[in-house]
């Protein structure tokens, strides 16, 4: 029987072609002013979809005052948890960023909580971010473990050639947003589909084997080749959404200062629920309790929420659909406003 020929020369030909990745799509920009936030939650949170909007916080002072120089002139004796494993002095942690190059990366600074650590910062982030509020992380009804009024705001820094140690998508079904204020800094980003393509570690489902996702090593990872990458470069003034359990990676193109945000709501609650539940470390009962009280605490939430949107005069009169789950920023607190204590263990 004579053997079939691949199209394009013959066996050789075939392997003289190497795999490729596919170019990457552009995420969707959409500048503030033509996003209301009912729209943002319908068009991208509900349907889970990544969005870069623009001008999402032109009066925040961060963003004239934010430098490596301001941060090391006034805090430069403080020490700061960099890595899950690093602390540095901020003065040796900003110099090191800015020695930083491509063959000789730097640190990237991704375990700083703002409220806790430096909370000096919190009025140059006003007024809050509207699409980046905290949702039902605020709510009393959530157990304290995973309360977080600021959304577990977080500062982020690095110079070229540093990035987040790994590719990956945030757990409990958390939606993130990332805010620019000083350089700029490339995402890529993958749909929740492709995840069987990223080459999950083992034993660490949400963290990727792949380590630069802009240009995989395809004889190690051939099916990065099937992917569906999304690209976005984040520049000063710019929010990212980063819906739930899409894949995502960051690095600095030049020194990038920015701060990070979780929104929990209706869309991602279930989800939530469902991934406390099956990391519990209790009993079968115990797990069975949390997960009723869970479920049923979302449905007290969202009964509240509803309330604010269909009736909002009512909801404000009242104070406490407010007070139990805000539905938009129009009714948060601004968690900048008084200092808080969180627990940073987070199961």
């Amino acid at each position: 029987m004579q053997q079939a020929t691949p199209i394009g020369g013959g066996p050789d030909r075939a392997r003289a072609q190497p795999l490729q990745t596919r170019p990457p799509l552009a995420i969707d920009v959409v500048r503030a002013q033509d996003l209301p936030y009912n729209e943002f939650l319908n068009e991208y949170v509900r349907k889970n979809r990544p969005v870069v909007i623009a001008d999402s916080v032109r009066e925040w002072p961060a963003l004239n005052r934010w430098t490596p120089g301001y941060f090391r002139d006034k805090f430069g004796n403080q020490t700061v948890q960099v890595s899950y494993t690093k602390r540095m002095a901020m003065r040796d942690f900003v110099d090191a960023v800015e020695a930083s190059t491509v063959d000789a990366p730097g640190p990237y600074l991704y375990r700083l909580f703002i409220h806790d650590h430096l909370p000096q910062l919190l009025a140059d982030l006003r007024p809050q971010n509207a699409y980046a509020f905290a949702g039902r992380h605020a709510s009393p009804l959530i157990p304290e473990r995973w309360r977080r009024p600021d959304g577990f705001l977080k500062l982020l820094m690095g110079g070229v050639g540093s990035k987040f140690p790994v590719m990956h998508y945030d757990l409990e079904h958390a939606h993130a947003q990332i805010t620019e204020i000083y350089g700029d800094k490339e995402f890529y980003l993958f749909p929740p589909e492709d995840g069987d393509k990223l080459y999950p570690r083992p034993g660490q489902k949400n963290w990727s084997q792949v380590e630069n996702p802009a240009a995989p090593d395809l004889s190690r990872f051939p099916r990065m080749a099937e992917a569906t990458a999304y690209r976005a470069v984040l520049k000063p003034g710019q929010t990212i959404f980063i819906p739930m359990l899409w894949w995502h990676a960051a690095r600095p193109l030049s020194i990038s200062i920015s701060v990070c945000t979780a929104l929990m709501d209706r869309s991602n609650w279930p989800g939530f629920v469902e991934d406390v539940c099956d990391r519990s470390k209790n009993s079968a009962a115990k797990t069975a309790l949390k997960r009723f009280y869970l479920k049923g605490a979302g449905s007290v939430m969202q009964v509240m929420e509803n309330l604010q949107t269909a009736t909002p005069l009512l909801a404000k009169r009242l104070k406490f659909p407010s007070a139990l789950s805000p539905a938009s920023p129009d009714f948060a607190k601004d968690p900048s406003e008084t200092p808080m204590k969180f627990r940073l263990s987070v199961e």
